[in-house]
């Protein structure tokens, strides 16, 4: 991917950030988009002292006017944009039976609508003759795969953004554009404030008995970006640690 050019939405903090500079590191030159203004310039600053290449931009990635302009600044500033990854997301734990619309309204429109909305303005940038083509990257999560407590609104977009994932796939690789997905599990970034009870219901369900770094995630991404995944369309890639793999486990030793 070196010099091509990339959009991160919601890079200005946890696996978006890592998801930047991992990019910026493999080559590619970044807009850094975050609603976070600050956020945004530190992340594309430190890519910059890294030696790579970046820039900040403010991006509310739900609406269609700002994705268009994000896209615009990335192609001024790089050349033909050619990798996006829609990771900007909010999380809400409520009950069903105590969550407001508005509440579930805000998670669908940050999560699902600024997915469909970034992806939307970054393919028609692809799609552009001569020399259509390029790779978009969703991040959903293990929660829109499994019904799990508190998880209405946040489940129910992530679950959306793989159905939508599939979708891009389908249509869009007859432009050259290849789309996929990452769902992470659990991963230690300060959004995800668990306490030992919710930490012990991931672990107990994961074969790998710890949390994912940023990092790793990051690294599935770019894979993804990569020409290694050159014939990888409409798939999501579990960055889980077994989370969905598992069913009933338990150790034998102790008896049945």
């Amino acid at each position: 991917m070196t010099g091509q050019a990339a959009l991160v939405t919601g890079g200005g903090s946890g696996i978006g950030a890592a998801i930047a500079a991992r990019l910026a590191r493999d080559g590619a030159a970044v807009l850094v988009a975050d609603l976070n203004a600050e956020a945004a310039e530190r992340v594309a600053a430190g890519i910059t002292r890294a030696g790579g290449r970046a820039l900040p931009f403010t991006l509310d990635v739900a609406e269609p006017a700002q994705a268009a302009a994000a896209v615009a600044a990335a192609e001024q500033a790089f050349g033909r944009l050619r990798l996006a990854i829609c990771n900007a997301g909010i999380t809400d734990r409520v009950p069903v039976l105590e969550l407001e619309l508005a509440a579930f309204e805000r998670v669908l429109r940050t999560n699902l609508v600024g997915c469909f909305v970034s992806a939307q303005a970054a393919a028609r940038a692809m799609a552009r003759k001569p020399e259509p083509g390029g790779h978009i990257v969703t991040v959903s999560s293990v929660s829109g795969q499994f019904g799990g407590t508190g998880r209405a609104a946040y489940g129910a977009s992530k679950g959306g953004i793989e159905t939508l994932t599939k979708v891009l796939a389908v249509e869009l690789a007859a432009h050259g554009i290849l789309v996929n997905g990452v769902a992470p599990g659990p991963t230690q970034i300060a959004r995800t404030a668990h306490g030992p009870r919710q930490r012990a219901a991931f672990l107990d369900r994961m074969a790998i008995k710890r949390y994912a770094t940023p990092e790793e995630v990051a690294g599935a991404v770019a894979f993804l970006c990569g020409p290694d995944a050159g014939f990888l369309a409409g798939h999501i890639v579990n960055v889980d640690g077994g989370f969905a793999a598992a069913g009933v486990m338990y150790d034998p030793a102790e008896g049945a």
